[in-house]
């Protein structure tokens, strides 16, 4: 306790690193909606924010563990701060070009190098920020339940984009990248701000062992890991993929104001926060592999029900009309309440999988955890895979694509996370 009281700015300032984690990674869906309407878009197209982001994944996994393990956490986080605070700085610059759906291409460019950028530093805050609340916690319950207060803040953080995205947009038909200024302003605010506090404050860190690239083959040696590594990719499939997807297809077919939409979208990550509060109370009583079941098979319920519910059966939802601030009640189709339902099932997947999948790995645990960073590059590949259904069959088909991812999550959990060979 006593190194708390030490260290409150450490602690406070890497929640809200937690929740700004959040907060720039889920940018990327209502910017779709606004590159959506740049012109003649595709869905596939549309997405590039969130190939820019997840793809950095793959590049810097491995890397951010070997920062760590060179320079120490704080180091490690002011490098990704920084690298943050210029992929904000490029995305921001991007919607400042002059007429841009006559320079449409460039626009795009700009905002891809930012988004790739500011994933990047995603990647390297992820690494950081969870072991580094453990720290200075002090290890055991006192760490994990800082690591539980980064959680809900991370969630809370994920509401609060989706809403302030909506009232930024107002209108998708004419929104522009420029029209997200406020929010990038934000962000690129705190981790200003974050650089200062943690660059004065000393922090007290553990010794780091080296980081072997030949480790890899070790871990994935392990068939239990190594599915469990294709688990985490395409659960990302899921996380990302059930709300963007909603977004998109209740702003550009519906044609339902953004700032309801915002609000509708919102639920499904106010879900997940729940979700991880009910998950951290029950995580010592239910295992990880009956927690994963449970919720695949939901998964597979739920969306199979949003996908084959009547659309003309709608349900009056609460939104906010932000031109006139007064609260109104959304029709929507039925089928999209079961959608917004997942965000309880996805709240606990990605421990429950990194739980199983590390079993018995022994010395291969650290490279497993850089390579777990690394398969969240997923998300990308499964963006560009159901957006390529949806331009293709329409948006409620696309969810085929996570039908397959969660039952994927349900196979692994029965079936592929035996552990078949334990490490010292």
């Amino acid at each position: 306790m006593s190194n708390q009281k030490k260290q409150w700015g450490a602690i406070i300032i890497m929640i809200a690193l937690f929740a700004m984690i959040a907060f720039v990674t889920n940018l990327c869906t209502p910017m779709a909606t606004i590159i959506k309407n740049q012109g003649e878009i595709s869905n596939v197209l549309a997405q590039i924010g969130n190939y820019g982001n997840f793809v950095a994944y793959l590049v810097m996994g491995i890397p951010a563990g070997m920062l760590i393990a060179k320079f120490g956490y704080k180091k490690t986080a002011l490098i990704g701060l920084a690298i943050g605070i210029l992929g904000i700085a490029i995305q921001w610059y991007s919607g400042q070009i002059e007429n841009p759906k006559e320079n449409l291409g460039l626009v795009f460019g700009i905002y891809l190098v930012g988004a790739f950028i500011a994933g990047f530093c995603m990647c390297i805050l992820n690494c950081v920020v969870n072991p580094m609340l453990n720290i200075l916690g002090g290890g055991g319950n006192a760490g994990n339940q800082l690591i539980q207060t980064g959680g809900v803040f991370n969630s809370t953080a994920a509401v609060c984009c989706y809403i302030l995205m909506g009232a930024l947009i107002s209108d998708a038909t004419k929104a522009k990248i420029s029209d997200a200024t406020p929010a990038l302003m934000i962000a690129l605010g705190i981790f200003v701000l974050a650089f200062i506090i943690i660059a004065m404050t000393k922090i007290e860190e553990p010794e780091q062992a080296p980081v072997e690239v030949s480790l890899i083959k070790g871990a994935m040696s392990h068939r239990h890991f190594a599915l469990g590594a294709l688990a985490i990719f395409l659960y990302m499939g899921i996380e990302v993929g059930v709300p963007n997807f909603v977004q998109q297809y209740l702003t550009n077919e519906m044609k339902i104001p953004a700032g309801t939409v915002g609000m509708l979208v919102a639920v499904y990550w106010f879900m997940m926060l729940i979700g991880r509060f009910v998950g951290a109370s029950i995580g010592g009583k239910v295992s990880s592999r009956t927690m994963i079941t449970t919720v695949s098979v939901a998964t597979l319920a739920l969306v199979l029900f949003g996908m084959y519910a009547p659309t003309d059966v709608l349900v009056a939802f609460p939104g906010v009309d932000w031109g006139s601030l007064t609260v109104v009640w959304q029709d929507v189709p039925v089928g999209i309440f079961a959608f917004l339902l997942v965000g309880l099932c996805t709240s606990v997947m990605w421990g429950g999988i990194f739980n199983m999948a590390v079993e018995g790995l022994g010395k291969y645990t650290a490279i497993a955890s850089g390579i777990f960073m690394t398969m969240v590059f997923g998300c990308a590949v499964m963006m560009f895979i159901q957006a390529s259904v949806a331009d293709a069959v329409g948006y409620i088909q696309s969810y085929w694509v996570v039908v397959f991812c969660a039952a994927y999550l349900l196979f692994y959990a029965l079936v592929g996370s035996r552990v078949s060979k334990r490490e010292e």
